[in-house]
C-alpha cells in the first residue's frame, strides 16, 4: 500500500498526520525527510496526480532513471504508484514530491505517464517520460549515488540497499529467491481491501526496517561499490519486503513500449549478470539451489492450498549456510495455522510467520 493522507472535508490544508491502515508503521531513517521534499534525485516521493479518492491522496517513490534505445528517458516506479494499477492514461502528470507530501496538492510535474505492464504479467512496474531538466540526468539516487547500468541476478544472502520515500536509505540482504507470493492490492487510494495477485520468481528481504508503506517504486541495488540494480520494490509486510527481479521488469517494460529499456548509469559489474554462468548465492552451489527450486515448484500448489500460506521460496538453512531450504511464508493474521511438513524430498522446510503481503 502507498502512503496516503486524508483530505479535509472542507478543502482546508491536509492533516499533518499521514495514515497507513495496513502494513508497517512509519519509520524514520537517515536523511528520511530529504526524500519527502522537492528533490532532483531519485529514490524520493512522487506519484500520479490523479491518485486520489474522496477522502485520501496517495504517493509512493520515483525509483530510478531509465532510457530506451532511442534516447528517451523515463522515471521508473510501480504500476500502482504512477500507473494507478492499470487505470492511468498516457500523458497523466507525475509529480515530485507526491501529493501526500504537499498537502494533497500538486507540487512540480516532472514526468508524464507512459506505460505499465498489467499486474498479471508478474511485475508491478511503470515508466513515465521525464520532462527535461526536472530530475538529475545521471540517475543519482538519494543517499546511494549513481548506479551501474548493468543489472545483477538476485542471489540468496546478497547484501542490498534501497532509497525510498518513507524509510529513506536502508540496507539488508536477500532472504529468499524464486519466491511465489500472494499480494493484496487496494481498490482505490485509502481503501483497505482489493484484489489479490500472485507473483512468481520474486525476491524477498526479511527485515522489519528495510521498507514501509510509501517505499513502493524504490530500486533495490547491490550494497557494494557497483550498486547494480537487483529488484524493484513493490510490496511487503511488517517483516518482509518483496521485489520484482529487475531483469524481468526491463523485459516487460521493453515489450510495453516496443523499445529496449535500460538503466542510466555506469558499467561496473561486481557480481553475476544475466550472461553470467553462476547465480552467486552465498554459501550455496547452483546445484543446491536448482534442486531445492525444482522440489519447491513441484510441491508449490500443495503448499499454497493450505490456509494461511501466502508465499513459498528458496533460501538458506539457518544452521547450515551450505544447504538450501524451502521457505513457507504464513500470514499469522489469517487465523490459520497450517500443518506443514518438516522436509520435502529431503529438503528442509522453514516457516516464516508474517502478516498480509500488501502492495505499498
Amino acid at each position: 500500500m502507498k502512503r496516503f493522507s486524508i483530505l479535509s472535508r472542507f478543502a482546508l490544508p491536509v492533516l499533518a498526520l499521514s495514515i497507513l491502515s495496513i502494513g508497517p508503521a512509519m519509520i524514520e531513517a537517515d536523511n528520511g525527510p530529504n526524500h519527502r521534499v522537492r528533490n532532483l534525485h531519485f529514490g524520493v516521493s512522487g506519484g500520479n496526480v490523479n491518485d486520489t479518492s474522496r477522502r485520501f491522496c496517495c504517493s509512493g517513490t520515483l525509483g530510478a532513471l531509465v532510457t530506451d534505445n532511442q534516447g528517451v528517458r523515463y522515471v521508473l516506479s510501480n504500476n500502482h504508484v504512477v500507473g494507478l494499477s492499470g487505470s492511468a492514461s498516457a500523458g497523466q502528470d507525475i509529480s515530485q514530491p507526491g501529493l501526500i507530501d504537499n498537502g494533497c496538492q500538486v507540487h512540480t510535474v516532472v514526468a508524464d505517464f507512459t506505460a505499465a505492464p498489467p499486474l498479471n504479467s508478474n511485475v508491478d512496474a511503470a515508466i513515465a517520460q521525464l520532462r527535461p531538466g526536472l530530475m538529475d540526468g545521471t540517475g543519482f539516487i538519494e543517499d546511494i549515488g549513481t548506479i551501474s547500468s548493468a543489472v545483477r541476478v538476485p542471489s540468496v544472502g546478497l547484501a542490498v540497499q534501497k532509497s525510498g520515500r518513507t524509510t529513506g536509505h536502508t540496507t539488508g540482504s536477500i532472504s529468499s529467491i524464486n519466491t511465489t507470493v500472494s499480494v493484496r492490492y487496494s481498490k482505490s487510494c485509502g481503501s483497505n481491501n482489493g484484489p489479490v495477485f500472485t507473483f512468481t520468481n520474486q525476491v524477498v528481504i526479511n527485515s522489519s526496517s528495510f521498507s514501509a508503506g510509501g517505499d513502493s517504486g524504490s530500486l533495490i541495488v547491490s550494497n557494494d561499490n557497483c550498486k547494480q540494480p537487483v529488484a524493484l520494490l513493490f510490496a511487503g509486510s511488517s517483516s518482509s519486503t518483496i521485489g520484482n527481479p529487475i531483469s524481468l521488469v526491463l523485459t516487460r517494460l521493453s515489450a510495453s513500449i516496443g523499445r529496449t529499456v535500460t538503466f542510466v548509469g555506469g558499467t561496473c559489474t561486481a557480481g553475476p549478470t544475466l550472461e553470467g554462468l553462476s547465480f552467486g548465492n552465498q554459501g550455496l552451489s547452483d546445484e543446491t539451489i536448482a534442486r531445492a527450486s525444482a522440489i519447491k515448484e513441484r510441491r508449490e500448489n500443495d503448499l499454497f492450498s493450505r490456509p494461511g500460506v501466502i508465499g513459498v521460496g528458496v533460501g538458506t538453512d539457518d544452521d547450515n549456510p551450505f544447504d538450501a531450504v524451502i521457505i513457507v511464508y504464513v500470514d499469522m493474521t489469517s487465523g490459520f495455522s497450517p500443518r506443514l511438513p518438516r522436509r520435502i524430498d529431503g529438503v528442509r522446510v522453514k516457516t516464516v510467520y508474517t502478516d498480509t503481503f500488501v502492495a505499498y
